[in-house]
């Protein structure tokens, strides 16, 4: 029985290592998903330091107004009873400008780092006249001392200075909850003086707005002509929202973006009555980020796991067989840990030194400890150096591919295929029917 299994195992060692090999490197992506998991887990920690700093800051910010609302009455029948209601009818202005400058600022809450803004809003525009015929509103039927002046701030707690808005030589102090409407809920306000009742000659406007935000800074189109020109020292922005920049510049020292917005560009009317439109799903903007963070690049790392144990055991199995130098189950299984542990070192390290200097750290402290092993078991500097040289190969390979984002797919293909033929080509000296 003995010699049965002994000549079964002489005849088929060369497919029962195969399979071994392929169950361990299946075996290992255990510890692979558990590395993933400690990065999500990471990245949420990461996540809610920023929600953390944000609500104490100030968050996104969305800028929209000013608007003129004009309250009318109207007589309604309700449970055949005739009533008097009151409505409103709101008109937004023919032009307007923004000159936003964003000063980016980078707070930290732990080892977390948090990208938060300063910026400096120069708003001016003018409504030409309120066409109030256009509405069909009776014009006693309007309500003139009551009439109000909406801008609305996402998130006030971001604002730096008391808000005024000077409209046709008038200085009217926004303030929050002086109106409440069901298209201006949670805006700024001031009433409307009445001698603007009935004007037809424009109203200019302008204003200057000190506001904190975290992430997003928009824009709602309000104008009938909208434009929006901002600049700031940030060089990675991300252009957000409905539209994107008609020109911008986008250097180390920073960037500007400016963006020209009309009226028929938008699903929202310049003036309208008894209405409520969703005004934000026009806004556009700018969103100051980290372009890829050192979680989302150890995430992409990650996935590329299978790939670098995949190979460096079909690196081991060649020179085992080909070199005719056995490697013991158990030495596979201590390679494949070692491979495993460069994730957890690059993750820990890339918190601290930054995701770049970590890969390196990472991979130059694996790829020695393997050499060194490798040195060990096979008393061999020749197979020591190659296996080096395969594994530096290899995480330069993976550490690439992470680095090109629209080319990582054609690039990948390339070098797996480039792969698989040289394993093809050494393959061809085991001789499978020993």
């Amino acid at each position: 029985m003995e010699n049965i299994i002994k000549s079964f195992w002489d005849r088929n060692k060369i497919i029962l290592k195969s399979f071994f090999i392929g169950m361990l490197v299946l075996l290992l992506l255990i510890p692979a998903a558990f590395i993933q998991s400690l990065v999500s887990e990471r990245q949420s920690r990461q996540q809610e330091a920023v929600g953390e700093i944000s609500s104490k800051w100030a968050g996104p910010q969305t800028i929209t107004g000013p608007a003129i609302g004009i309250p009318y009455t109207e007589m309604v029948t309700v449970d055949n009873k005739t009533v008097e209601t009151k409505k409103w009818a709101y008109f937004l202005p023919d032009k307007l400008n923004i000159q936003a400058h964003v000063v980016p600022e980078k707070r930290y809450r732990g080892i977390y780092q948090v990208i938060v803004y300063t910026a400096e809003l120069q708003i001016k525009g003018a409504f030409d006249s309120l066409r109030i015929v256009e509405l069909n509103i009776p014009a006693d039927r309007l309500l003139w001392n009551e009439a109000a002046v909406f801008f609305n701030i996402s998130d006030v707690q971001g604002l730096r200075e008391e808000m005024i808005l000077h409209l046709a030589g008038s200085d009217l102090d926004l303030v929050p909850a002086k109106f409440s409407t069901d298209q201006f809920k949670n805006a700024l306000s001031a009433t409307l003086p009445v001698s603007f009742a009935g004007t037809h000659v424009p109203l200019d406007f302008s204003a200057t707005v000190q506001l904190k935000g975290s992430g997003n800074l928009l824009f709602v189109p309000a104008g009938k002509t909208t434009t929006v020109r901002a600049s700031s020292s940030w060089p990675d922005p991300s252009f957000a929202g409905s539209y994107l920049p008609d020109l911008r510049s986008v250097k180390d020292s920073g960037f500007a973006a400016d963006w020209k917005v009309l009226y028929l560009n938008r699903n929202y009317p310049q003036q309208w009555k008894d209405n409520v439109h969703d005004m934000d799903k026009s806004a556009f903007g700018v969103n100051l980020i980290v372009p890829v963070d050192a979680y989302q690049q150890t995430t992409r790392s990650v996935k590329y796991a299978i790939l670098i144990i995949l190979l460096t055991f079909t690196a081991f199995f060649l020179i085992e067989w080909v070199y005719r130098s056995p490697i013991h189950a158990l030495q596979y299984v201590l390679v494949g840990l070692a491979l495993c542990l460069f994730y957890t070192l690059l993750l820990s390290f890339s918190e601290y030194i930054g995701f770049n200097k970590a890969y390196l750290t990472a991979a130059l402290a694996t790829i020695l400890l393997i050499a060194w092993y490798v040195r060990s078991i096979l008393r061999s500097a020749k197979m020591s150096l190659f296996v080096g040289s395969l594994l530096t190969l290899l995480y330069g390979f993976i550490y690439t591919l992470i680095q090109l984002q629209d080319y990582a797919l054609l690039m990948g293909s390339i070098g797996l295929f480039i792969t698989l033929g040289v394993v093809m080509y050494f393959s061809r000296k085991i001789k499978w029917t020993e």
